[in-house]
């Protein structure tokens, strides 16, 4: 079962009420970068590629994105309780601007500011606090918590 908007929201830091939706909590864009170098995944680990992050237009905070491939920091700090796993989807403002957000299943006992690829196939306008994505939890059983190596990443 699907958790409400307001319950999801309590798993969160600065969210507004405008974020806040029946059956989740939009996630805004505080960071965008691109990826400069090859990262590596093998069955002893993984190592995250170099990237550059990008400057949005000081005027306007307004990123300028090319057709390409980004990485989106979210501005939220985000906690998945025990008892619960935690999915990201794009908002349909993206789709409908020729881009689209991928990401992964976030375990319980996550804390965090995560990430998502952002695939733009269209020039695109993004400003900075815009809201690209929207979290649901549900409730799951499970075995342990995530103490994984993203455990409190970007805090």
């Amino acid at each position: 079962m699907f958790r409400s908007g307001t319950f999801v929201a309590e798993q969160l830091s600065s969210v507004t009420d405008e974020q806040i939706q029946p059956n989740g909590v939009d996630l805004t864009v505080a960071t965008v970068f691109e990826q400069t170098e090859p990262g590596r995944i093998d069955r002893e680990g993984k190592s995250i590629g170099g990237r550059r992050e990008i400057d949005p237009d000081p005027a306007t905070d307004m990123y300028h994105l090319a057709p390409g491939h980004y990485i989106a920091r979210y501005g939220e700090t985000i906690s998945i309780p025990e008892g619960h796993v935690g999915f990201v989807l794009p908002r349909s403002s993206l789709m409908r601007n020729s881009a689209m957000l991928h990401t992964a299943v976030w375990d319980a006992g996550y804390t965090g500011r995560g990430e998502g690829l952002l695939d733009v196939n269209h020039e695109l306008e993004l400003q900075r606090d815009a809201r690209i994505a929207q979290l649901v939890l549900s409730r799951a059983e499970h075995v342990g918590a995530y103490d994984g190596s993203y455990q409190e990443e970007n805090l």
